[in-house]
């Protein structure tokens, strides 16, 4: 995955509510009585620390719902 920052994660239609986002990021990802996945209010505060983890996440979605939006690239001056 990119080297830039995580800027925010969302969660598209299609959840099939496995929890395993749940399972590998429980900071950041809530999977209550078989609804849909959500991102938590605080998960912000969690990208950096657990980057690893929520790109993880994304990977293993098996219905690749899992979204993260990326900071831009800063220009390389010359």
């Amino acid at each position: 995955m990119s080297d830039a920052p995580i800027q925010s994660v969302s969660i598209e239609a299609g959840c099939i509510s496995c929890k395993l986002c749940q399972d590998i990021a429980p900071e950041v990802f809530r999977v209550d009585d078989d609804a849909d996945c959500v991102v938590l209010a605080d998960a912000a505060r969690h990208f950096t620390t657990r980057r690893e983890d929520i790109e993880q996440a994304a990977r293993d979605c098996p219905v690749e719902v899992i979204r993260l939006e990326r900071a831009a690239a800063p220009a390389s001056r010359t």
